[in-house]
């Protein structure tokens, strides 16, 4: 019966919110199971592109760590608002959050090509938590009881909870540093951590692109997701028993609750 009422919360889940956080604990319990090792799959240009190794384009979005307390937190951050947005204004539009994806990844890519991050997963996570804060503003949020701010501010708090924690910001917001290798270099010093923040940055833009830019006098959209993008991910017809995750209690599990302002 357990195992029933599992699996169907399991596929209640929407289709890309279920991919892509299958895929990245499947990726981290393949690491700790040592199946594969971080070598195989961090962000490398050599490799990809002289090598053609083409999966490290991928599979640096899908690793976060060793199971431990950051790599649950990064998972219920992912599935939760990833999940929020597919169900909430990206309902029934299934292809433009493929989109999305897509767009995000592609962007931060081009910063990995120039900073030389190598995980990517925790600012893509970041991304995903931007644009749903973004597009909820009036959306109240408790943290632990002892803060309380309006939704946009949500990527900043983590930030700050990723501080207290006493890790870097570089490494939670703009991914993970490169593997060690057996005789490993000095490492170069990392960044200022108000200098790059990808994650921020790319969700920024693409909620500029998508939701602000559009309604200013003389703008027009820029993002247009692909026909065959549509044509494999939209379906006509919607299904009247699914079960949308309530949007009106964002933030969730241990960290406190959130309440829409007026409510």
């Amino acid at each position: 019966m357990a195992y029933q009422s599992l699996r169907l919360e399991y596929l209640q889940i929407p289709p890309v919110s279920r991919a892509y956080t299958t895929a990245c604990v499947l990726t981290t319990a393949a690491v700790q199971l040592e199946l594969i090792t971080p070598f195989q799959l961090y962000f490398n240009p050599e490799l990809i592109f002289r090598h053609f190794q083409i999966w490290r384009l991928i599979t640096n979005f899908l690793f976060f760590g060793p199971v431990g307390f950051n790599f649950l937190f990064n998972m219920i951050f992912l599935y939760r608002y990833c999940r929020m947005l597919e169900e909430g204004s990206f309902r029934g539009r299934t292809a433009d959050f493929v989109f999305m994806f897509l767009f995000g990844g592609l962007l931060m890519t081009l910063f990995g090509l120039f900073v030389s991050l190598v995980f990517l997963g925790q600012a893509f996570t970041i991304m995903l938590v931007y644009v749903w804060s973004r597009r909820n503003p009036y959306v109240r949020m408790n943290f632990f009881g002892l803060l309380n701010f309006q939704a946009p501010f949500l990527p900043w708090v983590l930030m700050g909870f990723s501080l207290l924690l006493g890790n870097s910001i570089i490494v939670d917001l703009l991914g993970k540093r490169r593997p060690p290798r057996p005789r490993p270099p000095r490492p170069p010093a990392a960044p200022h951590p108000l200098v790059l923040l990808p994650g921020i940055a790319v969700g920024h833009i693409y909620f500029f692109l998508e939701d602000v830019f559009p309604n200013q006098p003389g703008g027009a959209r820029i993002l247009k997701t692909p026909a065959f993008l549509k044509a494999i991910f939209d379906t006509p017809d919607d299904d009247p028993n699914y079960n949308p995750l309530p949007e009106e209690r964002p933030g969730g599990f241990a960290w406190g609750e959130g309440q829409r302002l007026g409510g």
